[in-house]
């Protein structure tokens, strides 16, 4: 109810008497019907899916549409199974491509959206063939198609199995393409970006195709289409896994559309210390920058060949190399033989002579005799065999067939991880079985798959294993590579480490020894565990200038690892006293005592530490042969304790 206040007329007749309450003078009561009722948008949705499904005929189901219950109701009643049997989704496909009725293909749209959301992965066999018909709706002349379109469609990619990413790509790559209409070309970008947040693995071993599309479309002539490509380039390229190149990432992207930034991009990276093996991943963002590069002025030339050189030496397999050495070879050459200057041929010359032999490796490792491959057919037809001698019960053929594709491809990248087996078909499979039925049914066709593999030859590691070390606890057993400044120390290096063993570095000066024991302290190689996982601590003898003034005791006790560890100063004491330390040795400052007693003291803080690996770098130097005989006697003497 409103309340106004009117002015009185004083020309106004008077009004004749009445029974009924007198108002206020002036005062006028107005009544308002009540405000409406906020709908949401989801609630939108569903009345035009209601509408739609009441509309369509699903035989024993019609009962179910009624009009007011949209795609969850009438799951919930009846089963994704029956519904799908009933034709549902075919019939909704038929909407879509109704031409003449924008509401209904509005609101097939909206269903397939409610169902991935309903359904989630049983669904999946089913809509994602149905992608490029959500596709081309995103270019439909209806603003609210348009909307459904994209919301079908990320719904899609949000339940996608990450598996199945090898399935769905090349139907986003189609509508990436030149003759596509620029929504078709945005929505597919967007998609792109998706992929890469719900299946990050599998989108970063296909960067090799993803990155020359996302480069085409960053010149696209619509400013929408631009946007989608840089949204998605910096979805995808955080996925390169290569942290040698983390911090030029989207310089690396941007300098697609920015022709002008090539000089400064090969700069920064020519700065850039590879220690990291480079694969494929790292190989395709990097190489269209090298390409250009070698097209500059000759300092950038000269650069873009140092870190060719550089980075093809940590290309541990030739074959992540084959699809771009075609775009590196030309330019290389060219340099090498026609550049102006002398220096910039040789420096060109040896990364040709690199190349060259990268290329060679490669085509010698595809003139071996090929893996065992398995097909989908084949698959298709062991889980038929599977199902049928483990349970009694038929599988819809589309999901069939959908499962042997998925598993077809884990097996011909060799990924026999059981929990990998089972996110790719227990899902799916549970549509018609039980939970415990499918875990079954996977475990069993997995091993049927395996059982197809030929007798691997065992790899050669670089050493021969000693036979009292089969029981001992392996530490670690990693490949790697290491480089200083733009120098490289070791190439796709072997390392492996048991407890309690002593291994020596032996080297001439500058070879690396102290770069490696450094790196491995800091965490910088690849594959070796976590500090989480091994604690591996570096001895050395400098002392920090910043703790110079402090006693012996202290000194220790104010090591930040130390500090983090919670030990006291009266266990520092302890840990020292158990090396040797007296008590007039404790009174001493850092810088009185010598270099056996540093040595002795780096060993107790070690202790203190709790520490699985010792690194010793050079811990005879200043130590008179008594002092020598005590650290050889107490390396020997540490069962649990690993030392280089």
């Amino acid at each position: 109810m409103k309340v106004l206040r009117k002015k009185a007329d004083p020309n106004a007749p008077a009004q004749p008497a009445s029974t009924a309450p007198a108002a206020k003078p002036g005062i006028r009561i107005v009544n308002r019907a009540p405000p409406a009722p906020v709908v949401s948008q989801e609630e939108i949705e569903s009345g035009k899916v209601a509408k739609l499904l009441e509309r369509l005929t699903l035989g024993e189901h019609d009962q179910h549409c009624d009009g007011h219950t949209d795609i969850d109701g009438v799951v919930a009643a009846a089963g994704f199974a029956s519904l799908q049997a009933n034709g549902l989704l075919s019939k909704l496909k038929a909407e879509t491509e109704d031409m003449g009725n924008a509401d209904a293909r509005e609101a097939a749209l909206l269903a397939f959206k409610q169902l991935c959301q309903s359904v989630g992965r049983p669904c999946e066999p089913y809509v994602v063939p149905l992608l490029p018909v959500m596709l081309d709706r995103l270019a439909d002349k209806a603003a609210q198609v348009r909307d459904a379109a994209l919301a079908a469609s990320c719904s899609v990619v949000a339940i996608l199995c990450p598996h199945a990413v090898e399935l769905v790509l090349p139907v986003i790559f189609d509508a990436m393409e030149d003759s596509k209409k620029w929504q078709v070309k945005e929505g597919a970008l967007k998609l792109l970006a998706d992929l890469a947040a719900t299946a990050p693995a599998q989108v970063s071993a296909c960067l090799p195709a993803i990155v020359p599309l996302i480069s085409e479309r960053m010149v696209d002539p619509r400013e929408q289409v631009k946007a989608a490509a840089a949204a998605a380039g910096t979805a995808t390229f955080k996925l390169v896994g290569n942290r040698d190149i983390e911090h030029i990432l989207d310089d690396l992207l941007h300098c697609v559309a920015r022709p002008a930034e090539v000089p400064d991009v090969v700069t920064k990276l020519s700065a850039t210390t590879f220690v990291q093996a480079v694969e494929a991943p790292a190989l395709a963002v990097m190489v269209p920058l090298l390409v250009k590069g070698l097209r500059e002025a000759t300092a950038i030339q000269r650069k873009s060949c140092v870190i060719i050189t550089n980075m093809s030496k940590l290309v541990n397999s030739p074959v992540d190399a084959v699809n771009f050495l075609p775009k590196l070879l030309p330019g290389v050459e060219k340099v090498a033989r026609a550049a102006a200057d002398p220096e910039l041929r040789d420096v060109a010359s040896s990364a040709l002579a690199i190349l060259e032999r990268v290329s060679k490796e490669a085509e010698e490792q595809a003139a071996q005799p090929e893996a065992a491959k398995a097909d989908a057919a084949g698959q298709l037809q062991m889980l038929k065999d599977t199902i049928a001698r483990t349970l009694d019960v038929k599988v819809d053929q589309t999901t069939l067939e959908y499962v042997a594709q998925m598993t077809t491809l884990l097996f011909n990248s060799r990924n026999f991880e059981f929990d990998e087996w089972a996110d790719a078909m227990v899902p799916y499979l549970k549509a018609f079985l039980t939970e415990e039925g499918a875990e079954g049914v996977c475990r069993a066709y997995m091993a049927k798959s395996m059982s197809h593999l030929s007798d691997a030859t065992e790899e050669d590691q670089g050493w021969e294993l000693d036979e009292e070390d089969a029981d001992k606890d392996e530490l670690c057993n990693c490949r790697f590579s290491l480089a200083y400044g733009g120098k490289i120390l070791l190439n796709n290096a072997t390392l492996r480490l048991v407890r309690g063993r002593r291994y020596g570095l032996c080297g001439g000066n500058g070879v690396g020894k102290s770069t490696l024991m450094k790196a491995i302290a800091r965490g910088q190689l690849d594959g070796f565990p976590s500090p989480d996982e091994l604690k591996t601590v570096y001895v050395e003898h400098d002392i920090q200038a910043s703790l110079a003034d402090l006693r012996v005791p202290d000194y220790v006790a104010e090591d930040p690892l130390i500090k983090v560890m919670g030990v006291t100063r009266d266990q520092v004491v302890e840990a020292l006293q158990g090396v040797g330390f007296t008590d007039d040795l404790l009174a001493k400052l850092i810088t009185e005592i010598s270099g056996g007693w540093k040595m002795k003291l780096a060993l107790a803080r070690a202790m203190l530490l709790k520490a699985d690996i010792l690194l010793l770098d050079e811990p005879t130097n200043h130590l008179d042969t008594t002092n020598v005989a005590w650290l050889e006697n107490y390396l020997v003497t540490q069962p649990q304790i690993t030392c280089m």
